[in-house]
């Protein structure tokens, strides 16, 4: 398992991120400061968080080293 910070300031940054989610074959959680969890394939859970501050996503995986590569651009 792998947790890091990302910080979405557009919505071109979560279209992207979306995007490489879905193309990633592992379970992906994204968590907002105030505690709420959305499954990062999830249009409507992803719109429920504040992204407005960083947010901590969890790729449930030992291998996903091809998705956080994918991701460093959002990655603080």
């Amino acid at each position: 398992m792998a947790v890091m910070k990302i910080n979405l300031v557009s919505a071109e940054d979560l279209r992207e991120f979306m995007n490489l989610a879905w193309n990633c074959p592992d379970d992906i959680g994204v968590h907002d400061p105030q505690g709420r969890i959305a499954d990062a394939k999830s249009i409507l859970g992803i719109f429920s968080l504040d992204l407005s501050k960083p947010v901590a996503v969890e790729v449930y995986s030992d291998d996903c080293d091809d998705f956080i590569n994918e991701i460093q651009e959002y990655i603080i």
